[in-house]
């Protein structure tokens, strides 16, 4: 199998949904990547990649404390320009929804943003019970 899988799981360790979905990946045995862009950063090829596919409103995350911290200018310009978006995502990895997984599963691309347990079952095969 793990020919047929190259998945780079993209987040922060310590962050709770990280952990849901490590452990739903490791339940249905898909095999992985873990890139922990707090510690080892981002590029912004890979975030305007995500953001092209998925949209801003997809990953730029506004739910957690760091969003709450930018000035009310911060967050306009974030919300009017795509690429003062991905600038303040690259300076505050945290503003980047988690988990985000990316690569091949038996020769299929795969890109997902969020821990949806449903999503994941279909994505990587498995039935809901």
């Amino acid at each position: 199998m793990s020919q047929l899988t190259t998945i780079t799981l993209y987040g922060i360790k310590s962050c709770s949904t990280m952990k849901k979905a490590f452990g739903k990946l490791d339940e249905i045995g898909v095999s992985y990547e873990f890139h922990d862009y707090k510690k080892q950063g981002i590029d912004k090829e890979s975030v305007q990649r995500w953001v092209d596919s998925l949209g801003l409103d997809k990953v730029l995350n506004k739910r957690g404390t760091t969003w709450r911290k930018l000035s009310d200018e911060q967050k306009a310009k974030a919300e009017g320009d795509e690429s003062a978006a991905i600038q303040i995502m690259l300076e505050n990895t945290s503003m980047i929804k988690r988990p985000i997984i990316e690569g091949k599963y038996q020769k299929q691309k795969v890109l997902l943003c969020g821990f949806d347990e449903a999503e994941f079952e279909s994505v990587f095969g498995i039935a809901s019970s």
